[in-house]
């Protein structure tokens, strides 16, 4: 019997390629709703999604023979993997796939608050040519944070290798450290810390770390990067901080609003006050929720997953 594997969403052609090579029969629905998954669902062994629809009690109860599911990208929580790992189903993600994408744009982020990068170039193309309030900071000899020291948080501080300067981290897992940052506990973060980049998963502990009451709590005036969920910084708190100078600047490759799905932000009705303002601010820089989404990591990603599981049916 054939092993089926159906693919959701779209993603880099070496992914079923792979598959095929490795025996799987590859099916493709990149427009099914939900219902139409879990109607289908049970003739396969194989699940490839990234994030468009949410890996349930209600999919993975009908997926009565799935061996595996593939996740490309780095965070799962679009699937419920309790219920998974009752069911003896294997959850696949690729944090290793586009942490060195990651890890750049964060930097890229970083340089651009601290050289005021895209404020200079919005004002030279409306007439204005202002070199004393654009006066850039200078990375070296400033302590970086970092919450979240996993595979991104690892990678942005290795991109750091090149700067003069104190690198700390904070992790719930203990002994993550290493030669790239020092691992610290709280008290020593927030005396410390001028530059923060969060490098979190959404999870219960995670949203809303990032509040007002968190950040007063900095020594230090701070520029904020997030690139792991946005629902780690509280948005109105950000704006409060932004105005009182407890932030300096905030470079945003996640947004509190987002859907699950990361692909329509927009279709949303009544966007939040707290997103118009932060599109009024010439000290906030935001992307779309690209930073692991190189040219180079669309590939890695798919390669890591097909890898994983080659790696799963040989033990």
């Amino acid at each position: 019997m054939s092993r089926k594997v159906l693919h959701i969403d779209e993603n880099h052609s070496v992914l079923h390629e792979d598959l095929a090579a490795q025996g799987f029969e590859n099916h493709f629905d990149f427009d099914c709703s939900k219902q139409e998954l879990i109607d289908k669902i049970s003739i396969y062994q194989g699940l490839i999604v990234r994030s468009r629809i949410p890996i349930d009690q209600s999919v993975l109860s009908a997926a009565k023979n799935l061996k595996f599911i593939g996740r490309v990208g780095a965070g799962a929580e679009n699937i419920d993997l309790d219920f998974a790992k009752q069911q003896g189903i294997h959850c696949i993600a690729a944090p290793e796939g586009n942490r060195n994408a990651v890890g750049e744009h964060t930097l890229g982020l970083l340089l651009n608050l601290l050289n005021k990068l895209n404020k200079a170039d919005n004002e030279i193309r409306t007439g204005r040519w202002d070199r004393e309030g654009n006066r850039g900071v200078e990375l070296d000899g400033k302590t970086v944070g970092i919450i979240g020291y996993g595979h991104m948080g690892k990678q942005f501080a290795r991109k750091l290798r090149g700067f003069d300067l104190e690198i700390l981290c904070y992790d719930i897992k203990a002994n993550v450290g290493d030669d790239y940052a020092r691992q610290v506990e709280m008290v020593e973060f927030f005396e410390k810390v001028e530059i923060l980049s969060l490098h979190l998963p959404h999870t219960d502990l995670t949203q809303g770390l990032c509040n007002l009451s968190f950040i007063k709590q900095f020594k230090h005036p701070i520029w904020l990067i997030n690139t792991g969920r946005g629902s780690a910084i509280v948005t109105a708190d950000l704006i409060s901080a932004l105005n009182s100078n407890h932030v300096l600047a905030a470079g945003l490759d996640v947004l509190e609003f987002e859907k699950k799905s990361f692909e329509d932000f927009f279709e949303q009705e009544n966007l939040p006050e707290a997103f118009t303002t932060l599109l009024q601010s010439n000290r906030v820089i935001l992307s779309p929720h690209v930073a692991g989404w190189s040219v180079e990591s669309h590939r890695k990603l798919a390669k890591t997953i097909t890898e994983k599981i080659r790696d799963l049916y040989c033990d």
